[in-house]
């Protein structure tokens, strides 16, 4: 099987961004991957977009609770998958953000 090269991306997590021109927008992380990796963090922010609007209805909807709504988990959840993957394929300087806001505590030893 024929190993993918990896390329450089741009990741900005709060718009759900990736991208290959740094000077392009603001980002919070850059990344080697391959185009399959992107391909799957593409997925987690495209679900995390359905979860929102999910979470946005939810919250017109004053009996359900935040902590009882299956899109929080869900969002929650990818957020986790996220960050794993920004460490695992990240600089340095990504992996030293990431254990120091706390994260990889949630997510144990991903080494």
């Amino acid at each position: 099987m024929e190993q993918q090269s990896k390329k450089t991306y741009y990741i900005a997590v709060g718009s759900g961004e990736i991208s290959q021109v740094k000077s392009g927008s603001s980002w919070e992380y850059k990344i080697e991957a391959t185009d399959e990796e992107i391909h799957q963090l593409r997925k987690l922010f495209d679900s995390n977009y359905a979860n929102e609007v999910e979470g946005f209805l939810r919250a017109h909807v004053p009996f359900v609770e935040y902590h009882n709504d299956s899109s929080n988990d869900k969002y929650d959840s990818n957020m986790l998958q996220v960050f794993q993957m920004i460490y695992r394929l990240g600089d340095q300087e990504a992996k030293d953000f990431i254990q120091s806001q706390g994260i990889l505590d949630v997510l144990g030893n991903i080494d």
